[in-house]
Order: structure tokens, then C-alpha cells, then sequence
């Protein structure tokens, strides 16, 4: 079957082969989203008020509604090419389920607002409701059938709990105007698969919200299963806002874990399980001291761990802020990250593809994507709209947008660390150049892994900064921001098994060891410094190694040439790059024998073509090892680097036997002069 959509912005041929919708776009959308009447009073710093989310919202579920023209049409959006799924036909269900869904994350709140709502001539209430009724009529091509007994954990668990939170938020909407016989067969679909297994990570709010909303409703549910679900979901809280993922840490302990039991508790935890909602909502307010310092001063999101399509749904948590009322908490910056997190993203030229956000980060992006997300996964996303549910006369909207820390505490040239200690990240401030970087844990096997992702990019950086998206490695040893070693199969092999030391006098120590080859191992440091960050790393290994470390990368920007520039401080080679936004320096203190510019090509989520520093070492044989130290450096393009700023220490020395290195820092902090001991 053919046909085609035509809109102002975009020509489609769309071909349904198998079930599965594939894509032929003849002209490239340009649209992109557009803060109309921006309110510069309340928001100094983007204009953007409630209104402009609702606007942000509409600008969203237009898009996926230009794929509806009739009450039957599925939510069912053109396959991007890779590993996403469907696959094949057996899949094509649910994925209609996840886009029904997860854009109904975007429509709820709207429709909680203006139950009225039309788009592309259908109205958006009347749509929802019948489609919610065809997933339960055994004719239909959108039905859902019963988990069958004993059957697993299943995709289609998560989605049900998705449009459960929708139904908690808006009932009057969605639920109350269902016939009885849809309710009490929904009720049996949704609960069969709710009263079981799951998996044992955030995916138990699934069961819990489901299970909840039920009940709330009247229906006889499996409490004690309930209960247990809502103790193991606790069980994950770690401290400092972090909830553990099992195995990682990453942002679904925000749109996950934090957002889920604020949500659970406001509309169904403090009326059915008060004591459960107290603990959940304490564990949400210690957010407020930690995540909003993991935004950049502009309120870009760091690009970090798996399902990073979702995007905006890492600023669910400030807004959610505005249910605790609470005096200490700086609602015109929490809105301020909210804010720029939405533009971030909405306003980028290539967010959107056929007029639906793509897989990857800014654009579309394979390497960022898993292969059990669909297109309509995106719209997990839409979990950021859930802040519309806050009232108008809430401090979130109404507080004046502010910079926060950034204004009110950061100084010029300094960095800040704070380290979640239980969780052990650390999460840095560059106030230079109003950037925000984290280190977290990665330690998965890729040899055999069920979920290789986990071992991959997402994960197994040294490092992620808001101004620096991390870049694929190439298969000829082009990396960016981590180690790769030649192994035995000649094969760059990167460095993904690290197990957390210690953070002390502003380092942070971590191990590592090869994966085919545990007798190489590392032995790391990082010291954030104003300008980058000083790595001193001693490896050892007992056959001759040959090893390579990048610098964080940068894109080719349109119209412009990555520039290099070579020079020498001290007799200390010095490597810089520049692409008009940014420059990055290398400088080889100790250990080095090569430092070169490589190029990539496909690897970087902000560009086709760009470029990274990398430097080359063999390492010997022997349990003596080598310690390379290296400033890995930054600044805004047009800003010149003296001397002072690309070798800031003054004097290092190394004990005689190798164990100890001793340096002085030179205005570390603007704090004078800083003498650091490492010992491997």
C-alpha cells in the first residue's frame, strides 16, 4: 500500500511492507519550534512562560497527529533506518502501543486543560478514547492480548504503565467517558500483565502505577505484590537523588525513579499510602541540592547513558519541584534549566525528521540508539509536559528566571566539584565557559553481554560535558574522551571496566582494566582544573602495549575548518584545534610519544565531519608501568592561551621507584599555588 502526506513543510511517500511504515522524504522540514511573544519580564533568559510550553506541546503532537486522519489511524510513525525496531511483523503491535502512549504523555495534560482540543481536523479526546477501546477489541489490529500465563516481563507492561499515568492525571478525560464493558476489559488487559513479573529496575513503577490506578478505581488488585514493588523500588535509592538502575547510573533515576514517585505520590501515595509517599517524596527533594548543578549556565542537558532520545524528559524533576513548595528551593532557575533543555532540542534544525523527533541526540544519531526503542519511543519524552499539571499560581511559573549558582555563587575562573558520594558521581561546573560534566560508574562486560549498549559510548566515557557530546570511536583507533588499546586481535579496545577509588583535594581516582586482558590495568586520576582537566594515569601491563587517549571532540560547523595550531611551552608539545566555537588544547606533560588530529567521519551526534585529539604510547612490559600526564584544555574560539593557561603547573617530580608523583599547581582554584600527591 502507497500514499503520501503533503504539508507546508514536508513531502512523504509512505509504504506499508509487512506492517511496518518505511519513509521516502522528498524535501527536507525545515520547522523548527518558534517562542512567539516571548515574555522577557518573567524569563529574562529564554521569554518562555506556561503558555509558551503549552505552545512547545501542540508544536509536538501536531506532528505526530499529521500521521492521523482518521479515528482508526494508528500512532505509527516512519521507521528510522538501523537497529530500531519493528524488525519484523510480530513487533508492529506494539510498537503502535508505545506511539499511542507516549505521545498521549504530551495530550493528557493539554487535554486535562482543553478536553475540546483538535488537530489535523480530529478531535484529540475522542481520538485517545477509541484507540484505548481497540486495544481491547479482539478485531481490531491494535489489540492487545492478555499476558499469557507465566509469561515474563514484556514491552507492552511498560506502555501500560505509561497510559496508566496518563488515566491517573486526566480520568475525567480518558477513563470516566468509556463504556463499562471497555473499563472491565481494560482493567483484565492492563492487570494481566501488572499482576506479575517484572524487571527488577525502574520498570516496577509499571506494575505499581497500573496497579494503583485500579485500585483507585475499584477494582480488586494484587496489593500484597503492590506493596512489594513499592519496597523494592525504594531498595534503588542510593542518596543525594540518586536512584540505582540496576546496574547504572543514568538519567532514568530522574524521568524514572524520581519522576514516577512524585507522580505516584501526589495523586495516589498520600491518599491510599501515605508512609510510602513520605519516603518517596524525601528521597525527591534531595534533588534540589544536586541535579540542577548538572545543566550547563544556559540549561543544556549533558549527553549521557542509554535512551538519550527522550531528551527533555531529564528536566521532568524541576518542575515537579513546584509540588513541594518549598521556600528553599530557586523556582526561576529550575524553570530556567526547564526552559533551556526544551530549546536546546526544539529549536535545533535536524530534532525533527517527517515532522517527528528523530533517534539519536540533536539529529538522528546510531550510535546513541538501542535496539528496543521504536520511533515512537521518542515521545517518552512528552514526560516533560507533565509539568503543565502544576498549577499557574505555582512558583515554578511565576518565580522571575534566574542563573541560579551560576550567578549567585559560581566565581570566574573556578571549578566547582560535587561529588554524590554513595553514588559516587562526581559533577562538575567550568563557570569559563558555563559548562557542566559528570563521571559516573561503568563497569559491563562487552564479550557476551545481553545489553552491549551499556558497555558502549553511552557509558564507558572518562567524562561527559554539556559542551562536548561524546563521539563514537572509529574502528581504526580514533577515540574521543577515553583510552583504547590495541588487543590481541587487533582491535581498538576501549576502556570500560572502572571501579571507583576515591575523590580527594579535587581529584577523582579510578581503576581500570582491560577486558581480554586484565594484566593491563590503570591506574587514573582526573583533576578539574578552570580551563580542562589535568589527567595523570599510570598503566602497567606484563606484554608491550600499545595504547591511544582522545580529547573530547568537536564538530565541523557549517562554513567553517577545523583549524591546528602547534607550539611549544617550555619544551612541552602543544596541540590545539578550533572550529569556531570552541577551542581544545592538548599539551604532553609526561609519557607521550605522539599527539596527532584525527578525523571521523559519521561519528559525532552534532555533525557529519569532526575532529579529535589523540595521542599514541607503547607501553613496556614489566611492573614498573608509566605515568602519562596530559592537560586536556578548552576555551571559547577568539580567546588567546598564555603561556600560564596551557601548562599551569610549575614543578613536578617523580619518586625514584615510580610510585609517587608530586606537582605544583600554579593559581589552581585563583587560589594561589596548589601542590598535589599522586600515588599509584
Amino acid at each position: 500500500m502507497k500514499t503520501g502526506i503533503k504539508n507546508k513543510y514536508v513531502t512523504i511517500a509512505i509504504t506499508m511492507m509487512a506492517g511496518i511504515l518505511l519513509v521516502n522524504v522528498a524535501v527536507a522540514q525545515s520547522n523548527v519550534f518558534t517562542v512567539t511573544n516571548p515574555d522577557f519580564k518573567v524569563s529574562p533568559h529564554t521569554g518562555m512562560t506556561k503558555k509558551h510550553w503549552k505552545d512547545a506541546a501542540m508544536y509536538l503532537l501536531k506532528g505526530a497527529f499529521s500521521y492521523v486522519h482518521s479515528l482508526d489511524d494508528p500512532m505509527q510513525f516512519p521507521k528510522q533506518p538501523g537497529k530500531s525496531y519493528p524488525r519484523t511483523p510480530a513487533q508492529v503491535p506494539t510498537e503502535k502501543l508505545e506511539g499511542l502512549c507516549r505521545t498521549l504523555f504530551i495530550a493528557a495534560p493539554l487535554l486535562k486543560d482543553n478536553p475540546s482540543l483538535s488537530l489535523n481536523g480530529i478531535s484529540v479526546a475522542d481520538y485517545y478514547r477509541h484507540q484505548i477501546a481497540l486495544l481491547v477489541d479482539s478485531n481490531a489490529a491494535t489489540f492487545i492480548k492478555h499476558r499469557a500465563i507465566n509469561g515474563g516481563p514484556h514491552q507492552n507492561l511498560v506502555e501500560f504503565g505509561a497510559l496508566s499515568m496518563s488515566l491517573v492525571v486526566a480520568p475525567e478525560v480518558l477513563w470516566e467517558p468509556l463504556a463499562p464493558a471497555t473499563k472491565n476489559a481494560l482493567a483484565a488487559t492492563m492487570l494481566s500483565y501488572a499482576d506479575g513479573p517484572t524487571v527488577p529496575s525502574n520498570w516496577k513503577f509499571f506494575n505499581i502505577f497500573v496497579l494503583s490506578f485500579f485500585k483507585d478505581k475499584g477494582y480488586a488488585v494484587n496489593e500484597k505484590l503492590l506493596l512489594e514493588y513499592l519496597d523494592k523500588s525504594l531498595a534503588h535509592y542510593r542518596g543525594d537523588g540518586w536512584y540505582n538502575d540496576n546496574p547504572a547510573y543514568d538519567y532514568y533515576s530522574m524521568w524514572a525513579f524520581q519522576m514516577y514517585g512524585m507522580l505516584w505520590s501526589e495523586y495516589l501515595g498520600k491518599k491510599y499510602y501515605p508512609a510510602y509517599a513520605k519516603q518517596f517524596i524525601a528521597h525527591f527533594s534531595d534533588l534540589k541540592n544536586t541535579y540542577p548543578n548538572m545543566f550547563s549556565r544556559n540549561g543544556e542537558m549533558i549527553m549521557w547513558g542509554r535512551s538519550i532520545s527522550y531528551r527533555i524528559a531529564s528536566m521532568i524533576p524541576m518542575p515537579l519541584m513546584g509540588y513541594l513548595k518549598d521556600p528553599s528551593i530557586n523556582y526561576g532557575w529550575m524553570r530556567r534549566i526547564s526552559s533551556g533543555v526544551m530549546l536546546q532540542f526544539l529549536q535545533h534544525p535536524e530534532f525533527l525528521k517527517d515532522e517527528v523527533p528523530t533517534l539519536g541526540f540533536y539529529g538522528a544519531f546510531e550510535p546513541a540508539v538501542q535496539p528496543y526503542s521504536c520511533r515512537g519511543s521518542v515521545y517518552w519524552m512528552g514526560k516533560a509536559f507533565f509539568a503543565l499539571l502544576i498549577p499557574d499560581d505555582n512558583p515554578f511559573w511565576t518565580a522571575k528566571e534566574n542563573e541560579g549558582a551560576w550567578e549567585n555563587t559560581f566565581k570566574p575562573n573556578q571549578v566547582y566539584n560535587q561529588l554524590q558520594d554513595t553514588a559516587h558521581i562526581l559533577v562538575t561546573n567550568y563557570t569559563n565557559i558555563g559548562a557542566s560534566e559528570v563521571r559516573a560508574w561503568c563497569h559491563v562486560k562487552a564479550i557476551g553481554a545481553n545489553e552491549p549498549f551499556r558497555a558502549s559510548e553511552n557509558y564507558n566515557r572518562l567524562s561527559y560535558n554539556s559542551a562536548f557530546p561524546w563521539q563514537a570511536d572509529s574502528s581504526n583507533g580514533t577515540v574521543a574522551m577515553n583510552y583504547v588499546i590495541r588487543n590481541a586481535k587487533e582491535e581498538w579496545e576501549p576502556l570500560r571496566l572502572f571501579t571507583y577509588q576515591q575523590f580527594k583535594e579535587g581529584m577523582y581516582y579510578r581503576t581500570a582494566v582491560q577486558e581480554t586482558h586484565n594484566r593491563t590495568r590503570f591506574q587514573l586520576t582526573d583533576m578539574p582544573l578552570p580551563n580542562g582537566i589535568l589527567r595523570a594515569d599510570f598503566i602497567s601491563t606484563d606484554t608491550m602495549t600499545n595504547i591511544r587517549l582522545g580529547h573530547y571532540a568537536l564538530p565541523q560547523m557549517a562554513g567553517k575548518k577545523i583549524t591546528e595550531t602547534r607550539r611549544k611551552v617550555k619544551g612541552h608539545e602543544v596541540l590545539i584545534i578550533d572550529n569556531g566555537v570552541y577551542q581544545l588544547a592538548w599539551v604532553n606533560v609526561q609519557g607521550w610519544a605522539n599527539l596527532e588530529v584525527r578525523q571521523a567521519v559519521g561519528m559525532h551526534p552534532q555533525a557529519n565531519n569532526s575532529s579529535v585529539i589523540n595521542a599514541a604510547a607503547q607501553i613496556p612490559a614489566g611492573d614498573d608501568g608509566s605515568w602519562m600526564v596530559s592537560l586536556l584544555l578548552w576555551k571559547k574560539s577568539g580567546d588567546d592561551w598564555s603561556d600560564e593557561e596551557l601548562l599551569p603547573i610549575s614543578k613536578w617530580t617523580f619518586s625514584r621507584d615510580g610510585s609517587t608523583a608530586n606537582m605544583l599547581l600554579k593559581n589552581a582554584n585563583a587560589a594561589g599555588q596548589q601542590k598535589i600527591t599522586l600515588q599509584r
